[in-house]
């Protein structure tokens, strides 16, 4: 990677740190509505396709905690802590899973973002049960089924349009293009 890439990573993913601490401000409001569409799950998981899975690995694990300590929400014990390797798994998965794919097409961006979800949803929850055991608390199978996924279901269905639409819409323009593997990678 060229210095001139680095720079233009290191910036994109500024601005994706920076809309991970702004967009859950649209919904904050309404705490259970921001639980609902998963806000700061949107710019990480670009963050991973655009800029690679470095950097979407950082800007997950830092977006959480960043945003707990200058606003005071989400809470920093469990749940930015628990956010913070949540959104890590999503940046790294998704990013590293589309850049190992043959081809870098809309089919394939579903599958790696598919899997990314399933993955980090997976991450959070160990998190869970973790970060609440060693409180005393207990992190049970039904919480653990309520927080990925029931009360996820507008998030995940948003992820789900939105990510596809707008890397559909960012290869259209040419500022990210799909792409095919070289024959030579096919060995």
């Amino acid at each position: 990677m060229n210095n001139q890439e680095t720079i233009k990573n290191i910036s994109l993913a500024a601005m994706f740190l920076a809309l991970g601490l702004i967009l859950p401000f649209f919904t904050g409001q309404i705490p259970n509505i921001g639980n609902m569409l998963l806000p700061m799950h949107l710019p990480v998981m670009f963050c991973g396709l655009i800029c690679g899975y470095r950097y979407g690995l950082m800007v997950g694990f830092i977006t959480p905690m960043l945003r707990s300590m200058l606003f005071g929400m989400p809470l920093f014990y469990p749940t930015a802590l628990a956010m913070a390797f949540e959104l890590m798994s999503y940046g790294f998965l998704i990013g590293l899973l589309y850049e190992k794919s043959r081809w870098q097409c809309l089919k394939a961006l579903y599958r790696c973002l598919i899997l990314a979800m399933i993955g980090g949803r997976i991450v959070w929850g160990i998190a869970q049960f973790i970060l609440l055991g060693m409180s005393g608390g207990s992190f049970t199978w039904a919480a653990f089924v309520t927080g990925a996924f029931t009360s996820a279901v507008p998030g995940i269905v948003l992820q789900l349009v939105v990510i596809p639409v707008v890397m559909v819409a960012l290869n259209k323009t040419g500022i990210v293009v799909f792409k095919k593997r070289a024959a030579v990678d096919d060995r």
